[in-house]
């Protein structure tokens, strides 16, 4: 049995389509899911959306939400998420090296906290990128 899987943040439908696997992370770690998963509704952090469609696996880098699953329909909503196929690898490496550099001389709650979002958000896009 198969999974539709929707994934939308505000401004567009980033992922509507069938799925047949489905891992996530949460706030409290990774889900699976499979056909026939047990309701749920829990929130997503940043981190890494894996898609096991059509024999491949697929993946995109959600910036926080929340998944409803229910009758096999997994609705998903994201603030934000890219694809791995739109992360340039280069490009996400930089930002990680500089997020991981700012990170470590951040002074201040409020700039550590910054600074530490800013770090998962380039480790979940890196993440991403590298999964494909």
């Amino acid at each position: 049995m198969v999974l539709n899987l929707r994934v939308m943040a505000p401004n567009r439908m980033v992922w509507n389509s069938e799925a047949w696997e489905i891992v996530s992370s949460t706030n409290s770690g990774q889900i699976g899911i499979l056909s026939n998963h047990a309701p749920l509704l829990t929130a997503l952090d940043m981190g890494v959306l894996k898609i096991r469609h059509d024999g491949q696996w697929s993946a995109m880098a959600p910036m926080g939400g929340f998944a409803m699953i229910e009758n096999n329909q997994v609705t998903i909503l994201v603030n934000e998420a890219e694809r791995a196929t739109e992360i340039d690898p280069d490009e996400a490496l930089r930002a990680f090296q500089m997020a991981q550099a700012e990170s470590a001389k951040a002074k201040g709650k409020k700039r550590v906290i910054e600074a530490n979002l800013t770090f998962k958000r380039a480790k979940a896009r890196l993440e991403a990128s590298n999964a494909t």
